[in-house]
């Protein structure tokens, strides 16, 4: 979809309401969906059978603008895949869960790993095995093409799609709350 496209249409609400910025400052924890999140959900396979996906730059400069900011992040889907390992890598994304279809479990696990409780973690899913761990999370947000029991269940809803800076979205609303995009914007963007 266009970017054009993206604010042409009507977009979907959240169906709960959004925490207020003192409960947003204390996320410290960034956790992604990979397809339909950080990719737009299609899956492309070469005339070898490799797949490949698409990752938004934006998405990327976000991270490592969260990273900067001092948050830790996360990827955790049902998929797996040597793309996404390396991205991950390349982002230099702290714990990395694919594979995993039992999001609830995989999730109580990464809590433990990563000496966490829910309410200090932003989730962002767009599908029926992200529910279990959208409920729990501090701040909880999807994407516009999410399924409908997600978007009654999300706190914020992102203006652009998955795979087209969705999870650029998220990170500025909590560099906002922190107040610390307008030292990120100040600086173009550089350390």
């Amino acid at each position: 979809m266009s970017e054009a496209n993206i604010h042409q249409r009507q977009l979907p609400t959240a169906g709960r309401r959004r925490p207020d910025d003192a409960a947003l400052q204390a996320i410290e924890f960034l956790l992604l969906d990979v397809d339909g999140v950080l990719t737009d959900g299609r899956i492309h396979f070469d005339f070898e059978g490799r797949e490949y996906k698409s990752f938004h730059v934006h998405d990327a400069a976000g991270i490592v603008y969260w990273h900067r900011a001092g948050g830790r992040s996360g990827f955790l889907s049902g998929r797996g895949g040597e793309i996404v390992e390396r991205r991950a890598k390349e982002l230099g994304v702290h714990d990395v869960v694919l594979g995993r279809i039992d999001k609830a479990t995989a999730f109580a696990e990464l809590l433990e790993r990563q000496n966490l409780t829910p309410d200090c973690i932003a989730y962002v899913g767009d599908d029926l095995l992200d529910l279990p761990v959208l409920r729990q999370v501090g701040f909880a947000a999807t994407v516009p093409e999410a399924r409908p029991e997600v978007l009654a269940t999300a706190q914020f809803v992102t203006e652009r799609s998955g795979g087209f800076g969705a999870a650029r979205d998220v990170i500025e609303v909590l560099l906002r709350a922190r107040g610390v995009w307008q030292n990120v914007v100040d600086k173009d963007g550089r350390p």
